[in-house]
C-alpha cells in the first residue's frame, strides 16, 4: 500500500483515509463477488444504463462505511441521489459501486468497485478494486500507485480501461464524451501516480464535485505520449 505515515494533502487524516478506504473497498468487493453470477434482480435507469440490486448492495455498505467515518465529508455516487450540499464541501466521496454492471451482470469479469476522495475538485485518494481477478489499485496524491502493493511505475487509458495505462498495459485510452465524475476519479488519480496524465484532448485538468459531473473528451496515458496527443489535437483543431 501506498505510505500514508508522512503528512499529506489530507494532513492528520491521511492514516485514517487510507485504512478506511482499503477495508471497506476490500469488503465491498466481497459483497459484490458474493453476488456474481447469481440471479439477481436488474432493471434499466435512463435511456439505457442498468442496475441491479448488487449495485444498490454495494453502494448501501461504501455509503454506510465512509460517511459514518467522516461525516464531515460529501459524498456523490452514481447509485445514490444527488446531494448538493456536497458543493459545498471541501472533501467528497465519488463512488461507482460497481463500474461495468452491463458485463458484471452478464457473468462476465471486467468489472470493478471504484471510489475516489475528492479535495477541492481533485483527487487525493483512490481505489479499484476488481475481486473477479482480484487486481486491488490504490493511489495516494504524491505518494504513486500500486496494484496489489506493487507499485507502478511508468505508464504507457475509462472505466477500467484507465488504470490498463497505468499498469502499461495500454498506450492510451480515449472516453468519448458523457462520463461521469465516478468513471473518472479514481482512474484519474491512479494514472496520474503512476507517471501518466489524465486530461480533456486541449490538456486542462478534469475538475470533480462540480454541479455539472459529465465532462467531455478525455484522454489518458503515459506523460510524454500524452503531450505527444494533446500536441496533435491542439493543432487538428486550429
Amino acid at each position: 500500500m501506498a505510505d500514508a505515515s508522512r503528512a499529506g494533502p489530507l494532513g492528520s487524516n491521511l492514516a485514517r483515509d487510507v485504512a478506511l478506504l482499503t477495508d471497506t473497498m476490500r469488503d465491498a468487493g466481497a459483497l459484490a463477488l458474493s453476488l456474481f453470477r447469481t440471479d439477481l434482480k436488474n432493471w434499466t435507469k435512463g435511456a439505457s444504463s442498468p442496475v441491479s440490486e448488487a449495485d444498490i448492495a454495494v453502494n448501501d455498505l461504501l455509503e454506510d462505511r465512509l460517511r459514518s467515518a467522516t461525516p464531515d465529508y460529501g459524498w456523490l455516487s452514481e447509485e445514490s441521489a444527488d446531494d448538493e450540499s456536497r458543493l459545498g464541501m471541501a472533501r467528497v466521496w465519488i463512488v461507482d459501486p460497481i463500474d461495468g454492471t452491463r458485463g458484471y451482470l452478464a457473468g462476465r469479469e471486467d468489472w470493478c468497485v471504484s471510489v475516489a476522495l475528492v479535495e477541492n475538485n481533485s483527487p487525493v485518494l483512490a481505489a479499484v478494486f476488481a475481486p473477479a481477478s482480484a487486481e486491488f489499485f490504490f493511489a495516494v496524491r504524491g505518494k504513486g500507485a500500486v496494484r496489489n502493493d506493487a507499485r507502478l511505475h511508468e505508464t504507457a487509458g475509462i472505466d477500467l480501461d484507465f488504470s490498463r495505462v497505468a499498469e502499461g498495459r495500454l498506450d492510451a485510452a480515449f472516453a468519448g464524451g458523457q462520463s461521469h465524475d465516478w468513471d473518472l476519479a479514481a482512474a484519474n488519480l491512479i494514472v496520474q501516480e503512476a507517471n501518466g496524465n489524465m486530461t480533456t484532448v486541449s490538456g486542462d485538468s478534469i475538475l470533480y464535485n462540480r454541479q455539472v459531473v459529465t465532462h467531455g473528451v478525455l484522454v489518458a496515458a503515459g506523460r510524454d505520449r500524452h503531450a505527444s496527443i494533446v500536441e496533435h489535437f491542439r493543432h487538428s483543431l486550429i
